[in-house]
Order: C-alpha cells, then sequence, then structure tokens
C-alpha cells in the first residue's frame, strides 16, 4: 500500500472512537436515567459517525474494493490500534464518566490540533466533528464534578474510577511510527506535545470535583501497538458477531 503510514494513522485515530462507541453502546437501555441514557447514546452515535468517515477515508487508501464495514468488523485484535483506555469495561457508572472524561480531554486537544493537518480530508472531518466532541467534555466533566462533589458515597465511587482509570492515560501520547511519519509531513498531530496541558486540565476539573489527582509513576500501555487488554476480545465477539456468523452479508 502506497500511504500505508497514512493509513495506519488513520486507524489509530478511528479505532479510539469505534471501541469507545460500542462500550457506549452496551449502555443503551441501562443508563441511570432516562436523559442520561439517550446522552450517552447519541455520543456513540456521535463516535460511530466519526468512524465511519475515518474508515471510508481508509478504505480509500487500502483500495482492492475494501469497505468501511471490512476495516471496522474483519480484523483481528491484533490490528486493532486503539489505546487501552477506552476497551475498559463499564464497571459502574463512576468507571463510565471517568473513562469518558480522561479520553474527552485528550479528544477534544486531539480534533483542535488537526484542523491545522496538511491533509483536507482529515482537516473537514476534524472541523465537523469538533462540536460534537466539545459537548462530549463538557457532558462527561459535568458529571465528574457532580459525582465528586456529591454524596459520600457517589465521591468514594468516582474517585475509586478515576484511580482505576488514570494508568492507561499516559498511552495517550505514545507517538508510534505511522504517527513519526505523518509528523514530519505536516499530517499528523504530535500529541507528545499535548501531554503537559492534558495533564493540567484534568487536575483542574479534578480539583474542582474535590476529587485528588492520582500519583502515579508507572502506566499500562500496549493498545496502539496491538496488545490488549483481555476485555478487548469478548468487545469484538459483540462487535463482530454479524459479519462473523453470516460473512459477506448485506442489509
Amino acid at each position: 500500500m502506497k500511504d500505508i503510514h497514512l493509513y495506519n494513522y488513520i486507524l489509530g485515530i478511528a479505532d479510539n472512537s469505534l471501541i469507545l462507541a460500542q462500550r457506549l453502546g452496551e449502555l443503551c437501555g441501562h443508563g441511570p436515567t432516562l436523559e442520561t441514557d439517550i446522552a450517552l447514546t447519541n455520543i456513540s452515535l456521535d463516535l460511530l459517525g466519526q468512524t465511519r468517515s475515518y474508515y471510508q477515508y481508509a478504505a480509500k487508501l487500502a483500495g482492492e474494493d475494501k469497505t468501511e464495514d471490512d476495516i471496522a468488523f474483519l480484523r483481528i485484535e491484533r490490528d486493532y490500534k486503539n489505546v487501552l483506555l477506552v476497551e475498559q469495561p463499564n464497571t459502574h457508572f463512576g468507571h463510565v464518566m471517568a473513562r469518558q472524561f480522561l479520553f474527552d480531554v485528550y479528544h477534544l486537544m486531539l480534533m483542535e490540533q488537526l484542523q491545522n493537518s496538511k491533509d483536507e480530508t482529515l482537516v473537514a472531518i476534524a472541523k465537523k466533528g469538533i462540536k460534537e466532541v466539545s459537548y462530549h467534555k463538557r457532558f462527561s466533566s459535568d458529571w465528574v464534578k457532580r459525582l465528586g462533589d456529591g454524596t459520600e458515597e457517589s465521591k468514594e465511587k468516582m474517585q475509586e474510577a478515576i484511580n482505576a482509570m488514570w494508568r492507561f492515560t499516559d498511552e495517550l501520547f505514545d507517538v508510534m511510527e505511522a504517527d513519526k511519519a505523518m509528523i514530519e509531513e505536516g499530517i499528523a498531530v504530535d500529541v507528545s506535545k499535548m501531554k503537559e496541558t492534558y495533564y493540567e486540565k484534568v487536575s483542574e476539573i479534578l480539583e474542582e470535583a474535590t476529587l485528588e489527582v492520582p500519583e502515579r509513576k508507572y502506566f499500562t500501555r500496549g493498545g496502539k501497538k496491538g496488545v490488549h487488554t483481555e476485555h478487548m476480545g469478548y468487545l469484538l465477539a459483540d462487535l463482530q458477531y454479524m459479519q462473523r456468523t453470516y460473512p459477506n452479508m448485506t442489509w
């Protein structure tokens, strides 16, 4: 493939949205309130819409009649490039909001900078999706504050969730081979330069929520290299069921 680095760079962004959308989709009908249930489902749909745009572009680069569905449903686990954070399970509502919040802060920063890319297609996707991602961050941040500065029980659960998810945050800023190649061409965002600002923004909101910022020297990573947690296999079993059971099916 001629543009293999661009292809892999796109997957690195798109897979995060796909896998997080799948996790949020699992909550449809299970939210704490009807309003929150619908909001989480809408966020899932926003992410899926962005994913489709990325995969359509990636399929065009791949050629050989590859489609967005092939990329979404017909890869093995090691071929997905999403970070470990987004594949973590919906343990309880605090975990859902902690995962969403920690990703949203990063995602918004990424989309803001992706608008400066030399790739017109990526710029168009970023400009279209930034309003959605801005809402996602506002929604998850408000819930973190509400739960953190709420009852004794909600504060305890929110702190536990932040502590549990924190070890996956550092991977967001790992720069892969494809990223480096695209950064040199002015197409990719150098996420390593976002790291300090990210933790400042996250810490600011956690302090507003009266939550402690976790102190951790060691982080868990591997998703960007295709090495995932045990949760990913179960998630893909659900995600890929129809295409694996009925190959080449069409609506």
